[in-house]
């Protein structure tokens, strides 16, 4: 498992940037997906395979370890939750959300 980090060459870059590390990080498959279910509440393997549908036990698995590692999930008695820096990582979603929305509407 290649987890990215900051200080090192991630995927469509070589430069170690943190913001690179960021960006490999969550724009792997399902990780965003696993983010959004979290923060409504904790939840545990099972209910995030049934909200994740047709996501593989495997992916699952290999997604929710890379989260754990990076500090942006952790494992708890019931299942996964958000860390406090996973909690102001999808905060800071909410401008991007609306910038989106925005930018969006330029393809109407």
């Amino acid at each position: 498992m290649n987890i990215p980090k900051p200080g090192k060459p991630v995927r469509g870059s070589k430069s170690g940037k943190p913001i690179m590390a960021l960006f490999d990080l969550l724009g792997r498959n399902w990780s965003m997906n696993i983010l959004w279910y979290l923060k409504e509440n904790q939840k545990s393997f099972s209910e995030l395979e049934k909200k994740c549908d047709g996501i593989s036990p495997t992916t699952l698995n290999t997604r929710l370890k890379e989260l754990q590692k990076t500090f942006i999930i952790e494992k708890v008695l019931d299942g996964y939750k958000l860390t406090g820096m996973g909690e102001e990582l999808f905060n800071l979603f909410n401008p991007l959300r609306e910038w989106s929305e925005k930018w969006s509407e330029k393809f109407n």
